[in-house]
């Protein structure tokens, strides 16, 4: 079918979206462990959400396993963005392991606010989702009972203590900006003394890209949000699309794409999660151009600069 005789379709593609600096330097912690020891190198958990980066670098000789009892000796061993609890660099460094570390810098600054809060005395009253890596990395900082997990505004109504003015809060790196408000508003209002922490905790790529869907929601009559389901930040920019009263559909590669949805579409908003590549945005679009004669703008609500440096014995590979 030529253009000519294909229906339009006006895209609006979200900025910013898709890697942010701490996915792209855990991916670039798990290539420069291979360059540097030769494969394997071992990976506790998925490096990041999203099948298609674990695949890629399953082919360049990484394995990725579960637990640390997984990881055979004598191997690198790399432990994922989302962070670990403290006990798993201790059960490696027990078995004389080689490790690095591909926590997110801005989740490893949530770990040390955590570790003074509680040296100072303080309750965390941590806003998080239960069973999510980085929440069990968080919480593994801390002894048994520092932390108590708030997931949800009734929660945070239910919460009781007899050391009211001993509370603190900290929050998940990947949360939805709106819905993490809504449970702060309850928790100082019943709590004023409780301290927050000295910047926010919600990284900027989170708060960014769910900007950035906000911004063209208004404008689509469908948004596309590209990244994975266990994925903490996608699910969020698909949450902040229906938000805004606009269908949206998350999917992990263009294949995923029922051409259904399109039906009555005249403008189709796409974005990516922070560990979604680039790649699988271009993969889509040109999908959808098999069958749509598509127009592409642009529409950036904010610029980033942010890079991060790698762990040492690595920046030289």
């Amino acid at each position: 079918m030529t253009d000519m005789h294909k229906p339009v379709l006006d895209l609006l593609i979200a900025a910013p979206r898709g890697f942010c600096a701490g996915v792209d330097r855990a991916i670039q912690i798990v290539e420069r462990a291979i360059e540097l020891h030769g494969a394997p190198v071992y990976v506790r958990h998925e490096i990041v959400h999203n099948k298609y980066v674990v695949d890629t670098l399953k082919a360049k000789g990484a394995i990725f396993v579960d637990e640390l009892d997984q990881v055979p000796d004598g191997v690198h061993v790399v432990f994922s963005a989302h962070g670990v609890p403290k006990s798993v660099p201790a059960a490696a460094q027990d078995r004389g392991l080689s490790y690095f570390d591909a926590t997110c810098p801005l989740v490893s600054k949530v770990h040390r606010q955590a570790e003074r809060l509680v040296s100072a005395g303080r309750h965390i009253l941590f806003i998080g989702h239960a069973g999510h890596p980085e929440v069990i990395g968080t919480f593994g900082q801390v002894p048994e009972g520092a932390m108590t997990l708030i997931e949800t505004e009734e929660d945070a109504h239910g919460f009781t203590t007899d050391a009211p003015d001993n509370l603190a809060f900290l929050t998940q790196t990947t949360l939805s900006v709106d819905d993490t408000a809504a449970i702060l508003a309850i928790l100082q209002a019943r709590f004023p003394a409780i301290v927050a922490p000295k910047a926010d905790d919600i990284c900027y790529a989170t708060s960014n890209r769910q900007a950035a869907v906000r911004a063209i929601a208004g404008s689509c009559d469908l948004v596309l949000v590209i990244g994975s389901p266990n994925s903490s930040n996608s699910l969020r920019l698909a949450e902040v699309a229906e938000r805004e009263g606009t269908t949206s559909k998350l999917i992990q590669r263009a294949d995923d794409l029922d051409f259904d949805w399109l039906a009555g579409v005249g403008t189709l908003g796409i974005t990516a999660g922070a560990s979604a590549p680039e790649v699988l945005v271009r993969e889509v679009i040109d999908r959808i151009a098999t069958r749509y004669a598509v127009t592409e703008r642009m529409v950036e609500t904010a610029q980033e600069t942010i890079t991060f440096k790698l762990p040492k014995g690595l920046e030289a590979a």
